[in-house]
């Protein structure tokens, strides 16, 4: 079989020759930049990367980063889940003018590294104090999360996962409002925003459309000092229901009923997602705190409690790092038949991981990162595990990550 093709089946654990195609082609635009932004000093291009290897102790689940990568890791290490590749270019029309431009290029949904255009704004502040925006922008449903796939803006090598595992939106169709207040030595700081969601989420080998998903949603975040607060809300409402069918029909053989497809619709059901999260950072100490409830609409998902605490301590280049996260769902009403309870069965998940790893900045704007993660859980914890052996998981799995990040 060749390499071509077992890529396609998800079966390669990366390959190379893809990625670092892309990168050319992506790098081709970053060498031309110096002479764009001599010729006009309005005009910038920044980029950002993260090269990572990882791998679990367990091949009865793979191991993803979220639920919008198709398949995930085992027990070989593979640089399919983190490794990321991004530019952004900004052009300053006029003082209060900007637009802005963000592609990358990282693993998704159809397994494949394509690059994407995540970021496509045009961005006026009428007032020092307010900012809006229109255009393709990035989800901030949870303090933290329009940064995700910038590897050297978080401390750790991936962002938590059960904290962000249910969070597969990346970008929206929209407009945004923020606002900013300064109060002495302290800053109020609100936003809000509307839209339609951009993407589709994968699902064994079918992909689940969100696409034209309206959201809405807004945060109001307090800053002084060391200390940075926020509290979020956001809903979405999807308008496609899930491809149970063919999904169930090549895993057990089996076909929905009227009654069980009904119980398990998605369409027109609204999901709502509540967070705070609390951020200190002075000197060589570093703590977060971060809590979620996610209220699912449907009944073939789960509704979940999560959060993740962090803290690190900074030794001259070096920031060894400790923290804990947890996860636990539950289901919204009784399947009515064996089928049912087997596709709700698939959003369950309750564990708690500790993890602990060390940031080493070796070089400016270069960082070097390891990481464990000690997944402890049910083995009814199947979320969002891909290609999941029911039989043989116990809920248990350490995973090991490196990871080279970079932004310029």
């Amino acid at each position: 079989m060749t390499i071509a093709n077992l890529f396609r089946r998800g079966e390669l654990a990366f390959l190379p020759g893809q990625w670092f195609l892309t990168l050319a082609g992506l790098a081709a635009i970053s060498l031309a930049s110096p002479a764009m932004a001599d010729a006009d000093s309005t005009f910038s291009i920044n980029g950002f990367g993260t090269f990572g290897l990882a791998r679990t102790t367990s091949d009865n689940v793979e191991f993803v980063r979220d639920i919008s990568q198709p398949r995930g890791i085992g027990q070989d290490w593979s640089a399919k889940i983190d490794s990321v590749f991004g530019l952004q270019a900004a052009w300053h029309i006029m003082p209060q003018l900007e637009a802005v431009v963000q592609a990358t290029s990282r693993y998704r949904y159809d397994k494949t590294f394509t690059p994407d255009v995540s970021w496509g704004f045009i961005k006026y502040n009428p007032t020092p104090n307010l900012s809006l925006r229109a255009g393709r922008l990035g989800t901030e449903f949870f303090m933290m999360a329009d940064s995700r796939w910038v590897g050297y803006s978080f401390l750790t090598v991936r962002p938590p996962g059960d904290y962000f595992w249910y969070l597969p939106f990346y970008s929206i169709h929209g407009a945004d409002a923020a606002i900013t207040l300064p109060f002495g030595d302290s800053v109020l700081r609100a936003k809000v925003f509307y839209g339609h969601s951009d993407g589709r989420i994968p699902l064994a080998d079918e992909q689940w459309d969100i696409a034209g998903s309206p959201m809405i949603g807004g945060f109001l975040e307090y800053q002084r000092g060391p200390w940075q607060v926020r509290a979020s809300y956001a809903n979405i409402e999807f308008k496609n229901d899930l491809p149970i069918a063919p999904v169930l029909k090549k895993a057990v053989g089996g076909t929905l009923s009227a009654q069980d497809a009904a119980f398990l619709a998605t369409h027109d059901t609204r999901t709502h997602y509540y967070s705070l999260g609390v951020v200190y950072d002075r000197g060589p100490w570093q703590a977060q705190l971060m809590l979620n409830h996610i209220e699912q609409g449907s009944r073939a998902l789960q509704s979940s409690d999560g959060g993740y605490a962090l803290l690190g301590y900074r030794i001259s280049e070096v920031t060894p790092y400790l923290g804990y996260s947890w996860v636990l769902s539950k289901s919204s009403g009784n399947a009515p038949s064996a089928l049912a309870a087997y596709v709700m069965q698939d959003s369950h998940a309750e564990q708690q991981t500790m993890f602990a790893g060390m940031r080493w900045d070796v070089a400016r704007n270069v960082a070097v990162k390891a990481q464990w993660d000690g997944i402890r859980g049910e083995a009814s914890s199947l979320f969002p595990y891909r290609q999941d052996n029911r039989a043989r998981w116990d809920g248990r799995m350490d995973v090991f990550s490196l990871t080279v990040d970079f932004v310029f």
